[in-house]
């Protein structure tokens, strides 16, 4: 693992499922919005894995923040 990258993702994905909740969005509604599977954008959550900067584009849209209001 490199340094620091898995912190990252977990901090990542604990600040868009914050971000969903607030807007009222299940994981699945979320990721049907930005086109990715339920089980992705819950990966994404878990920190298990890291969107795609097209992915990150989709979600700060969706989630109404900038994409460095995500980290």
């Amino acid at each position: 693992m490199v340094f620091g990258l898995k912190p990252t993702k977990e901090r990542l994905g604990k600040k868009i499922q914050r971000l969903r909740k607030n807007i009222g969005l299940t994981q699945e509604e979320l990721a049907e919005r930005i086109n990715i599977s339920r089980t992705h954008m819950g990966h994404i959550e878990q920190g298990r894995k890291a969107p795609s900067l097209k992915v990150l584009n989709k979600l700060a849209h969706t989630l109404k923040v900038k994409i460095s209001e995500l980290f």
